[in-house]
This record gives structure tokens, C-alpha cells and sequence, in this order.
């Protein structure tokens, strides 16, 4: 209601303004449009403060926007032309991130709106005018009139996160210690700790409020929460740890207070209450580990007596990259960033070296195949609106923007889709023509069209969100009629020609549905992670092959990094469409392929190339068991179908017990094999039976994304 309210407000003041006060009848319908352009078909995050900054912004643009569609309408096939790659351009940019797809459709009216005739240049000041004038009016709604409240920001949902996340540190440490209350006080707290840690799940969050843009502060952001899903994924591990004899368990008990309190204080900056954390901390208490490890022997003991100690690194690193993520976040300077050696370049944190502008080129790049859903979703559209200008050229439609109008609103991401929103569509549209043309047939006086514009004006913008797209058509027909009967002379046929159009825009757009990529995103999300996975499972053999046998190392680390990032914008379009309920868990099937890369990189760091030769033959059977899953089910997933759990681990093998120092490499390596195992069991969804911690937490580990 705040947002109708606002919009109808400027729309109509602009409206009446150049229409009745200046006079000029080229002026209005921007004045008009460009407010229903800007605050109704675009959605745009952040306070009022900031939505006000972001509308003067892309003020140059809509002016170059309706320069284009005005200069461009001096025929039919140049019209055309623009509409194709502008429409491609205007969608494919808002790979950027939310803010950039939520101006999309704006954007694109404000070139429909010029480029149909009366080829017009000279009215061209007066249209710019028209449009100056909304822009300015809805930025001073925005941030004067009736604002919306901000938004609970990112970074406060992530300090609620990270700050559960410490408690859990914090009571494990206790337990490890001897405090007989500490293991009691993790139970009680993992759950709302997983509840923290689901907040920051995409599918739990409006898409304007995602961290998703191609900055740098963005993607660290959601780096930090991924991490911090890790990070929480492992505490329930080593709940289930309970290796009392473990001979790293003094040490391990030292890393796991330190990373306790880096932790807490990452969470005490997210929220605006002290310093920015020191990576130095968590680095000299991962150091001192391994010192720690150097000075005790390992032979003659058992992996199992390791296992604690390893996963315990794991968690101490996992704790360094988090408090990385964030001081990336904050603006510090990338140097010693990302120590990644050259065989894992460029790392996790490679962005930290580039500067915005190369960033947003990269994402953009990176996107620019027919595999990134992004592009399809945009060559899907510039096609549709390209093909629909064309023919209302050809028919010489008298309102032909109409049809485009309607191809924005109908035409989804799938066939399926698409198909849904027909119905509601064209019944409102009908339905809403009816009514109009009953009001046009009682020969009213124009006096009352304009009294009663901005009422059926709020009514129309305020139903869509509340009753269904149905009901916001069928006002927003009523809107147009009541717009055009103060300029010219109108009958009932206005409402015929309005169906008429409506009609072929959801003609074109059910068309272009069925054939260009009609499945959307949950197809291509299929192959996309299902190639993750299939890079994931090199990732693995890889990763052993180095460090065991001392291999060269290859791309299937950089070729899985861009997998997944593919696989990612896949599950982002996939979260935007209604699907019933899936059988697999999604981000449990990214977070395989995430896990796999993450702690390749980690492990690569920890081991000289071929430095664990005399156990490669049991390394590599091991790997590549793990690898044979990852490839399995990502071969399921090519095929549409859902993965299955990977069967039992493989039969118990002799582990050389006189590596020295090295065995500790080993139960660092079997703690990543074996987590790499779990992720995949938990693609189904299916909790372990009889385990009620591991049922409430069993959602935890699968969110690291």
C-alpha cells in the first residue's frame, strides 16, 4: 500500500502537471509512465535513503533510453533492431546483481514507450522533461512520503549467525575441557543456531536482499555466511567426537578457544560493537597447532585417535577464511588475503585483487554462453520483444506498446511458467475491458476520468501483490483507459484494441516460451550442477594424485570453480520460479561441489606434492570411491534424475603406521574424504534415523553455498 500510494501520487501530479498546467501533451504519459516504470515494474533494495540515490543514478540512462526509442522509431525493422539488443542488454546486465535485475523491466518500458510511431525528434525535450520530472518527484517520495521501513540488512542477519556460532564454539570448548555442563548447553543451543544459519539460506531471503551483486563486498559477505554454515556443520561433527583420548586434544582444545573468540568478535563487528577481528589471531593458533602436532609422534596410533586433531584444523581454517571473508567485506586491502600457492590459484578469495569495474566485466563474461541462464533468460526476452514490435508494425496497431507491455508481464523464465500467468492475464485484461468500455459508452465528461485515475490508480498497483496478477490487470486496464480518454477522443473500441494487443503479446511470449529454453531454470540447474559435480569428482582424484603421488597439478580445480558459479546463477533463476516440492536439497548438492573445491584448496597448502608416496595406493582407492559417487550422481543429475545415497564406505584397509608427521596429513585428507561422503547422503535429505541432534542440524552442513 505504502508503495501504490507513493507511485500513484507521482504519477498523477506529474501527469496533471505537464498535462493541464504546462500543456504539453508529449510530456504527460512520461511523466505518467516514467513513474510506473520506476516504482512499480521495478523493484529497487535498500533504505529509502539509498532507493533515492539509485533513481537519480539511472537517470542518464532512462534519458539515453527513451533518446534511443524515439530516434529509432523512424521505421519498423530499426525499431526492431534497438528492441533486440537493447532488451538483451537491459536483462543481461542484471547478472550484476538484485539491483540491476529489479530496474530490468522499467528499464525496458522506457524504451517501448518512445519507439513506436509518431516518429517524433523534435518532442523529444518535452518526453525527457516529462520523464526528469517523475524521476525527481518519486526519489522525493521515496525517501520523504510515507517511506518503507530499511530492511533488516545482510550483514545483521549474518552477525545473528555468526554470534549462535560462537556460543557453540564456545560450549564445545567447555565440554572438551571437562565442563561437564558444556555438552548440554551445545545441544540446547545448535538448534537456534541452525535457525541463524537457515536465515541466511537465498531461498529464505527476498532476491533484493541477497548478497549477490559482483563487488567485492557482496561476494565476500556470502562467502562469510557459507562459511559460517560450514563452520556450524562441523561443531555438530565434533559433538559426535568424542575421542577422549585423542593425543591432539590438549592443542585442539587451545585452537578451539581462539577460534571461539575470533569468531564472537566477527560477530561483535557485524554488528556495529567493536573492532574489526584479526586474522593474525586465528593464523597463530592454527600455527601453534601444527606446532603442536611436529612435537607429538603419531605412530603406532590408530587414524581414529587422529581424527579429532584433524577435524579441529579443519575447523581453525575454516574460522581464518570467515574472518578473511569479512575484513574483505569491510574495505581492507586484499595483501595477504588469499596464500594460495600457485597450484591452487586463483583461490577463493581471487576477487580481493580486482577492482569493481573488472569484476562486474568478469561476471558478465562469465555469463556470455548459451549454458549461463542469465543469457538465455535474456535472449528469451529480447526475442520475444524484438518479434512483437515487428508485428505490431506490420498490423498497424494503434496502441502497439501494448503487446510489449503484456510479453513483460507474462513471459516467465519456463513454458511452464509462462503458461501459468496466461490465464489470470488475459481473464483480468478481458474483464477490465468490459468495465472500460461500459464507462467510455456512457460518454462521461473527461472531469471525471481524472478524478478517478488516481483512486482506480492505487487500487491497480496495490491488487497485484494482494489479489493476483488477474486483478492488477484488470485495473491496470482501467488505469490506461482513463490516461488516454483525457488526451483524445476515445470510444469502446479502446478497450477491443487493448484485448486485441493483449492477446498477441501472450501469443508471442507462450511461443517464444515453448521454444527457446522451455524448461527454465530447473533443467539447466540439472546439468549445471550435475557438471559441477563431475568437476568435483577430477577435484578429488586430483587433489590425491598431488599430494600422494606427486603429480603435476591440472584445471580441474579452476574448471570446477566455474562450474560452480554457473551452477549457482542456475539455482538463483531455479528460486525465482514455483516448483512443487523437490526430492533433492539443492544447496545440499551445491555445497558437494563447494566442499570438495574449498578443501582441496586447504589440503594443497598443508602438503608437499607426492609427500604421502608410501600410502598412495590406499589414498587412491579411497579418493577415488568418493570420486566414482561424485560421478554417479552427477550423471543422475544429466539425466533429470535425482542421485542416490553412496553405498557403504569401503572395506577396511591397512594404513601404514610409520609415516611420522605425515600421518597427520593423512587423517586431514580421510576427515575431507569422509565429509565429502556425507554431503552427498545428505543430497537426499534423508537425515541419519534414531539421532536427534543429527535430525535437528542435518540441514546445517548442506547450506554452505
Amino acid at each position: 500500500m505504502r508503495r501504490a500510494v507513493r507511485v500513484t501520487l507521482v504519477a498523477c501530479l506529474g501527469f496533471y502537471l505537464c498535462r493541464y498546467v504546462l500543456g504539453s501533451a508529449s510530456a504527460a504519459p512520461y511523466a505518467l509512465f516514467g513513474a510506473v516504470a520506476l516504482g512499480a515494474l521495478s523493484q529497487i533494495p535498500g533504505s529509502p535513503r539509498q532507493r533515492a540515490r539509485t533513481l537519480i543514478l539511472v537517470l542518464p540512462v532512462g534519458w539515453a533510453l527513451i533518446s534511443l526509442g524515439t530516434l529509432l522509431s523512424v521505421n519498423d525493422w530499426a525499431a526492431a533492431a534497438g528492441m533486440f539488443v537493447l532488451g538483451f542488454a537491459v536483462s543481461f546486465v542484471g547478472v550484476g546483481g538484485p539491483r540491476l535485475v529489479g530496474l530490468a523491466a522499467g528499464m525496458q518500458l522506457l524504451y517501448i514507450l518512445p519507439c513506436f510511431p509518431p516518429y517524433d525528434p523534435g518532442s523529444l525535450p518535452e518526453r525527457l522533461g516529462g520523464f526528469t520530472l517523475a524521476v525527481v518527484l518519486l526519489a522525493t517520495a521515496e525517501r520523504y512520503f510515507w517511506p518503507d521501513p530499511a530492511p533488516t540488512p545482510y550483514r545483521h542477519r549474518l552477525a545473528d549467525a555468526v554470534t549462535a556460532l560462537a556460543a557453540c564454539l564456545e560450549a564445545l570448548a567447555d565440554d572438551w575441557s571437562g565442563d561437564k555442563t558444556g555438552r548440554d548447553r551445545l545441544a540446547a543451543l545448535v538448534p537456534e543456531a541452525t535457525e541463524a544459519a537457515d536465515a541466511l539460506r537465498p531461498s529464505r531471503l527476498q532476491l533484493m536482499d541477497r548478497p549477490a551483486s559482483a563487488g567485492r563486498r557482496d561476494r565476500a559477505l556470502s562467502s562469510a555466511a557459507g562459511t559460517a554454515r560450514l563452520l556450524l556443520g562441523r561443531v555438530v561433527d565434533l559433538y559426535f567426537s568424542a575421542d577422549r583420548e585423542a593425543i591432539t586434544r590438549p592443542a585442539a582444545i587451545k585452537l578451539l578457544s581462539t577460534t571461539a573468540g575470533c569468531v564472537d568478535a566477527t560477530g561483535a563487528w557485524l554488528r556495529g560493537d567493536g573492532p574489526l577481528p584479526d586474522t593474525n589471531l586465528v593464523s597463530a593458533a592454527i600455527t601453534d597447532f601444527r606446532a603442536a602436532r611436529m612435537n607429538t609422534d603419531p605412530d603406532g596410533l590408530p587414524p581414529e585417535r587422529l581424527r579429532l586433531g584433524a577435524l579441529a584444523l579443519a575447523l581453525g581454517e575454516w574460522t581464518k577464511t570467515l574472518v578473511v571473508a569479512v575484513r574483505i567485506a569491510a574495505g581492507e586491502p586484499p595483501q595477504h588475503a588469499d596464500p594460495t600457492p600457485e597450484t591452487a590459484r586463483p583461490g577463493q578469495f581471487w576477487y580481493a585483487y580486482r577492482r569493481t569495474p573488472a569484476l562486474y566485466w568478469h561476471r558478465l563474461k562469465e555469463n556470455l554462453t548459451p549454458r549461463s541462464v542469465a543469457f538465455q533468460g535474456a535472449l528469451r526476452l529480447a526475442a520475444a520483444l524484438a518479434v512483437a514490435r515487428l508485428l505490431a508494425g506490420a498490423l498497424d496497431l494503434s496502441h502497439g506498446f501494448w503487446v510489449l507491455l503484456t510479453i513483460l508481464t507474462v513471459l516467465r523464465t519456463s513454458a511452464a511458467e509462462t503458461r501459468s500467468t496466461l490465464r489470470p492475464a488475459l481473464v483480468g485484461t478481458v474483464a477490465g475491458s468490459v468495465v472500460a468500455a461500459l464507462l467510455l459508452l456512457l460518454g462521461l465528461d473527461p472531469v471525471v476520468f481524472a478524478v478517478a485515475l488516481p483512486v482506480v490508480m492505487i487500487a491497480g498497483f496495490a491488487a497485484g501483490p494482494l489479489l493476483g496478477l488477474g486483478w492488477s490487470q484488470a485495473l491496470f486496464t482501467l488505469v490506461i483507459t482513463l490516461v488516454f480518454a483525457q488526451f483524445t477522443p476515445v470510444d469502446w473500441r479502446l478497450a477491443e484494441q487493448r484485448v486485441t494487443d493483449v492477446l498477441l503479446g501472450a501469443a508471442i511470449g507462450v511461443l517464444i516460451g515453448l521454444f527457446a529454453w522451455p524448461r527454465g531454470g530447473a533443467g539447466e540447474l540439472h546439468r549445471a550442477t550435475g557438471t559441477f559435480l563431475a568437476s568435483a569428482a577430477e577435484v578429488v582424484r586430483e587433489t590425491v594424485a598431488v599430494m600422494a603421488d606427486g603429480a603435476e597439478p591440472g584445471t580441474a580445480l579452476a574448471r570446477a570453480r566455474r562450474a560452480g558459479q554457473l551452477a549457482e546463477a542456475s539455482f538463483a533463476l531455479y528460486q525465482s520460479e514455483r516448483h512443487p516440492a523437490a526430492a533433492l536439497d539443492w544447496q545440499a548438492t551445491l555445497v558437494a561441489g563447494h566442499h570438495a573445491v574449498r578443501g582441496a584448496e586447504a589440503l594443497v597448502r598443508s602438503c608437499p606434492s607426492g609427500g604421502l608416496l608410501p600410502c598412495v595406493t590406499q589414498l587412491t582407492a579411497l579418493s577415488g570411491d568418493v570420486a566414482t559417487w561424485y560421478d554417479r550422481s552427477a550423471e543422475r543429475l544429466l539425466l533429470g534424475e535425482s542421485p542416490s545415497p553412496p553405498g557403504a564406505h569401503p572395506a577396511p584397509m591397512e594404513w601404514p603406521d610409520n609415516l611420522g608427521q605425515d600421518l597427520y596429513i593423512v587423517a586431514d585428507l580421510r576427515a575431507w574424504l569422509d565429509g565429502l561422503r556425507e554431503d552427498l547422503t545428505n543430497m537426499t535429505g534423508r537425515p541419519e534415523p534414531g539421532d536427534d541432534l543429527r535430525v535437528k542440524v542435518s540441514r546445517v552442513a548442506d547450506g554452505a553455498t
